[in-house]
């Protein structure tokens, strides 16, 4: 009897370790058809699934974002608007102090009126200059009259001249005759060259006159009193100063929400400096960070899914593709990263693919500027 319960026991424990090792290859086989399984159906999603889509966490909501400006320098009288408020195209978000406008439209106004009077006043200058073209050539024909006269004259003392210079040697005429006829002759002739000088300086002073018509002429031919250069230079800085009354009041260029609110009832704006921030909530995008493996067989036009941690994965935003950009996250940052050096390491780059939204998904569901997101791009279309 104490020869036979350790053999008993050995049968026992040797019965224990068959089940045990039974249940060991039970369960082995059980792991190995799992892992089978899974494999398959890893393998199956990947035929199905996976290699039809690629997929990244690295996406951010953006949009093309309206700055909104004033075009004149003046006083903000009322701001009519907050962050967070929406706005539709066109609603008044500040009024500025519009006083030097006015001033100026009222100046460009004046300026406009004297450009028209001084054109009415240059139109009528042509009549008088034609009356003096005129009039210099009646002064033309009166001096050539008192050259003919002047001819006459000095004819007739020439006659004179000689006729008593014949007659002096016989003692017909005496020596005082004589010098009177020479003294006449000489102031003939002196009288011929004053008045052929009197008919050039006639002449020459219609030419002036003619050049003066002409000129002015030149400066009316064609034109009316509205359609005249500085009539025209006036008008547009009339409407240059009442543009400037109107930019007095500032709208809202796009429907938005605004952001980033700088102007204060008071302050003094500057032309062209930005006081608030418009994002047009309607039209965001998705601009997804891929590595640059992924990107093999991404196209312009496919569709893709979008989820939002702000929503999270019950929401769920259909798009497509709409372009690539110009170069990777890092060539495009302000200090781009150099790799020409010895110790190189290649980093896996990324580069942003812009994803339009479905407008009636994001009139749903309002997404905001900078959230993260989650995209999937269907390879095959689907």
């Amino acid at each position: 009897m104490a020869d036979a319960t350790p053999e008993f026991t050995s049968d026992a424990d040797t019965a224990e370790r068959a089940a045990k090792m039974g249940q060991r290859k039970t369960w082995l086989i059980r792991l190995g058809v799992a892992v089978i399984v899974l494999g398959l159906i890893y393998l199956l999603w990947y035929q199905l699934i996976g290699r039809n889509h690629v997929s990244t966490d690295n996406a951010y909501v953006n949009a093309e974002v309206a700055q909104v400006t004033p075009l004149i320098s003046a006083q903000a009288t009322q701001v009519l608007v907050s962050d967070t408020q929406a706005v539709k195209r066109g609603d008044i978000l500040v009024r500025l102090d519009p006083t030097n406008a006015r001033i100026a439209l009222a100046q460009a106004e004046a300026d406009l009126a004297e450009a028209r009077r001084r054109f009415r006043q240059t139109s009528a200058t042509n009549s008088a200059l034609a009356a003096q073209v005129e009039a210099r050539g009646a002064d033309i024909a009166q001096a050539q009259a008192q050259l003919a006269t002047a001819q006459a004259d000095l004819e007739k003392a020439r006659v004179d001249l000689q006729r008593r210079e014949a007659l002096a040697p016989e003692g017909a005429v005496s020596g005082d005759e004589v010098t009177i006829a020479r003294k006449a002759f000489a102031a003939a002739r002196a009288g011929l060259a004053q008045a052929r000088a009197a008919v050039a300086m006639a002449q020459a002073t219609r030419g002036a006159a003619q050049g003066d018509l002409a000129a002015n002429d030149a400066l009316v031919q064609g034109l009316t009193a509205e359609s005249d250069p500085a009539v025209l230079a006036a008008k547009a800085k009339v409407e240059s100063a009442r543009l400037d009354i109107g930019r007095s009041v500032i709208r809202a260029p796009i429907d938005g929400v605004v952001t980033r609110r700088q102007v204060q009832v008071g302050q003094r704006v500057a032309q062209g400096t930005p006081i608030m921030t418009i994002v047009p909530l309607n039209q965001v995008y998705v601009d997804a960070n891929f590595k640059e493996r992924q990107l093999r067989e991404v196209k312009i036009g496919m569709p893709a899914e979008v989820t939002s941690d702000l929503y999270g994965g019950d929401v769920v935003y259909h798009g497509k593709v709409v372009g690539f950009s110009g170069g990777t996250g890092s060539s495009m940052a302000l200090i781009p990263a150099q790799n020409a050096t010895g110790n190189w390491i290649k980093v896996v780059q990324r580069l942003p693919v812009r994803i339009a939204l479905d407008p009636k998904e994001l009139a749903a569901h309002p997404l905001r500027v900078g959230l993260s997101m989650e995209a999937d791009i269907y390879l095959s279309g689907r």
